[in-house]
């Protein structure tokens, strides 16, 4: 037997784990929450998102997911796993708790109303203050507003006392804490005026209990509009879940039955009605209909499918109807990979976040220093009444300062940028994507399959005096039908009718094939296969210097030793390609073209598309050789390709993006993805990523700014100056207003258009 300790290299089974973690209210508690995960032995990262209100978490053993489950909920944060069936979408949480908040809110203003009332009516129309003194007089009026402030804090406003104390007491203050301590510090100070005046001097006896009601009536305003903004910016996933069916049709003894979609496994038949969506992944085994991808790849037409063609779940059935064997079902069809994608994105952590986060962690107790100095200072240096400026500019200090705006800049721009993204065909496997593509200064591409279709068509057949053209291409569709290449089939598919059987097939290798048909001896191969056989190629010198001239590589058939026909196959080039190399060229952006084709042909399109540079005749690892040439000389570079083979150059390049049509392996090792088979998801990224990390130093700016110019007006510096001193109601309105000002703004994403390539670039 082998013990464990023969083998100390070998490393524990890495797990991932996705989180809803509740109770954060800013970017304070985000810290608190990463910190808490991360000191946990065995996790190795642990990224939190206020936005999407989710943890992802790598760790290995001894850590454990109820281990961390409880170390959140020592931290006052208790989490439930995303992974659920039955837990709530953001969309829905939020709109649940936009709901409950709107009832605390209309409870609340309904109470601070009369308060407010009762204390500002005075100022703003001084024969009010006079009518209260006539009739209930100044001790009846604080004892009401004392009776409806008191309501409000232990009703509508308790969950603030809560959370905000606790988190007091742990040393771990956050947005709460700051609310708790300001409106805490009012209703305590008009508390005593009211109860035990002879406290206070008789110059400073004074209530504030209508800042304290008003303050909570805000603050709730601001997080049901915030509550509603976030469940919007889920939008995108909310509309790739509807995609998928609840039921389908399975086909049972010959008849359909309806199951749940969670009861399908694979290898069964399923039917899918006209207009209906298809429920999974599948091949069609029989009906002919077209079904509209649009969803999935961002293409508007729909495409023909017929015995043999795959279907992708939640893309809808034409008029025809289909009968589909599964082949994916679950968390394996593409749409589940698809959602899973962007929420890993959502989820991510830019790098720009790691300054905001550094920032925020010390920012609420630099908050509770600073007002505790305010306070201070105006009891030393302001002036009559002193009691009541420090009161006022205290409070007002730590109710301006709540950063949620900053913890909520960076996570909801991300959110609905890259859900904006996956509607438009562009999925970031990776978020920090985003940022990265801002730096890239060369985009690279494969040829095959994404320059150009992937799909060889034969362009011309010409054939030598005393040689009949139909009788030659039957000779060599018979050859080329016993070989695999792409170009094989390209010829047997432009080839009519039946074929003769070709006999004693051999493929000469590097050279070309060579088979017996009807009793002659079919030779076909590039020019060097002819000249080895001693066949003379001079008569078609020039045509074939044309041809590849203009991209084509063209090779011969000879029959019985004596050539026969040139023969020309090309990859057609994509139809967008060009166009998107000019707008790459509009945008400042060098590029490049790395094939394993012959040079001679890889010039002649690079010529025809407009691309700078060109590495042919390369492997896959020479791919990567090249990438890293050209980041030397340029700057960070992306690979756009689709292939096995691009699978390394992928992974090796800054940022790696897979045409979605194109292989498993390809898409695993991309940063991006690009769900269309044209080029434009490649400028649809690029656009995409300038206007979120633009959207993203707009909410920096605010949120910053907004704390950097409010907190000195708030502690009373402009007082001497001006006279200036900012109510603590109108604090909580501003707090209030920073962060639905941040969500509205990373809203705005949700429209964002991608510019239409034209020959000339974009438009």
């Amino acid at each position: 037997m082998t013990s464990a300790a023969t083998h100390p290299d070998v490393s524990p089974p890495e797990h991932t784990l996705r989180l809803t973690v509740t109770g954060m209210s800013c970017a304070a508690c985000v810290g608190r929450v990463e910190q808490a995960l991360r000191g946990v032995e065995g996790v190795k990262q642990a990224d939190v998102n206020l936005a999407s209100e989710t943890a992802q978490i790598r760790f290995v053993a001894p850590a454990s997911e109820q281990g961390l489950r409880t170390i959140l909920d020592g931290a006052g944060y208790p989490a439930v796993d995303d992974s659920v069936a039955d837990t709530p979408d953001l969309s829905e949480r939020k709109t649940q708790e936009a709901d409950d908040l709107r009832q605390r809110l209309l409870i609340a203003a309904a109470l601070a109303l009369p308060v407010f009332v009762m204390e500002m009516g005075g100022h703003l129309y001084p024969p009010f203050h006079h009518w209260i003194m006539r009739t209930i007089g100044t001790q009846a009026s604080w004892l009401v507003q004392f009776v409806l402030t008191t309501l409000v804090l232990i009703g509508p406003g308790r969950g603030f006392y809560q959370k905000g104390i606790p988190s007091l007491l742990r040393g771990a203050p956050d947005m709460n804490a700051l609310v708790a301590l300001g409106t805490l510090a009012a209703y305590s100070y008009s508390t005593v005026a009211t109860f035990l005046p002879v406290l206070l001097p008789a110059d400073v006896r004074a209530v504030y209990f209508e800042s304290a009601a008003v303050i909570v009536v805000l603050i709730l305003l601001g997080r049901t509009l915030e509550a509603r903004a976030k469940g919007r910016t889920g939008a995108a996933i909310r509309a790739l879940i509807g995609l998928r069916p609840k039921t389908a049709l399975r086909v049972q003894d010959g008849q359909p039955v309806e199951v749940a979609i969670d009861d399908i496994v694979t290898g069964d038949t399923l039917l899918a009605r006209p207009g209906e969506r298809i429920a999974v992944d599948g091949v069609v085994v029989e009906g002919i209909s077209h079904v509209d991808e649009s969803m999935i790849t961002g293409e508007p037409l729909p495409v023909a499918k017929s015995g043999g063609d795959s279907v992708t779940g939640g893309t809808v059935n034409g008029t025809g109807a289909l009968q589909i064997r599964a082949t994916h079902v679950g968390a394996d069809t593409m749409l589940a990979q698809i959602i899973r994608m962007v929420e890993e994105a959502q989820g991510a952590k830019l790098p720009i976040q790691a300054m905001v986060d550094r920032v925020t962690m010390r920012f609420v107790p630099a908050v509770l220093v600073v007002a505790a100095m305010t306070v201070l200072a105006w009891l030393i240096l302001g002036p009559q009444p002193v009691l009541t400026h420090a009161l006022v500019a205290g409070v007002a200090v730590l109710i301006i300062a709540c950063p949620c705006a900053m913890g909520l800049a960076t996570p909801t721009s991300i959110m609905v940028g890259t859900g904006r993204a996956a509607e438009l065909g562009v999925l970031f496997r990776k978020g920090d994507a985003l940022e990265q593509l801002q730096g890239v200064r060369l985009v690279a591409f494969d040829k095959t399959g994404t320059l150009t279709k992937g799909q060889p068509e034969l362009t011309d057949f010409v054939t030598a005096p005393g040689f009949d053209r139909a009788e030659v291409l039957r000779f060599v569709a018979a050859v080329e039908q016993a070989s695999e290449h792409p170009i094989a089939a390209a010829i047997v598919a432009a080839a009519d009718g039946d074929l003769p059987i070709a006999e004693k097939f051999g493929a000469i290798a590097g050279y070309g094939v060579a088979a017996t048909v009807a009793g002659r001896r079919v030779m076909i191969g590039a020019d060097r296969l002819m000249q080895r056989r001693k066949i003379d190629i001079t008569p078609f010198g020039s045509e074939a210097a044309r041809l590849a001239a203009t991209g084509k590589t063209p090779f011969y058939a000879a029959i019985d030793g004596e050539l026969a026909a040139m023969i020309a196959v090309s990859d057609p080039v994509k139809s967008d390609s060009a166009a998107a190399i000019a707008a790459l060229h509009a945008a400042g952006l060098q590029t490049a073209m790395i094939t394993g084709d012959n040079a001679r042909t890889a010039q002649a399109i690079a010529a025809q598309l407009g691309i700078d540079h060109v590495v042919a005749e390369v492997l896959p690892k020479g791919k990567v050789e090249a990438l890293e040439s050209l980041r030397a000389q340029h700057g960070a570079v992306a690979f756009v390709g689709d292939g096995i083979n691009d699978a390394p150059a992928l992974a090796a390049a800054d940022l790696g993006l897979a045409i979605g049509t194109g292989t498993d392996v390809a898409i695993e090792s991309a940063d991006l993805v690009l769900m269309s088979g044209d080029l434009k998801g490649v400028l649809a990224a690029l656009h995409l990523s300038r206007r979120v990390m633009g959207n993203i130093r707009q909410n920096l700016f605010w949120a910053f700014g907004y704390n950097a110019a409010l907190i000195p007006v708030a502690a009373g510096v402009f007082y001497p100056l001006f006279g200036w001193q900012l109510s603590p109601m109108l604090a909580a309105g501003a707090m209030s207003l920073s962060s639905v000002f941040v969500l509205s703004n990373a809203l705005r994403l949700r429209y964002v258009e991608v510019p239409e390539l034209t020959q000339e670039g974009v438009t």
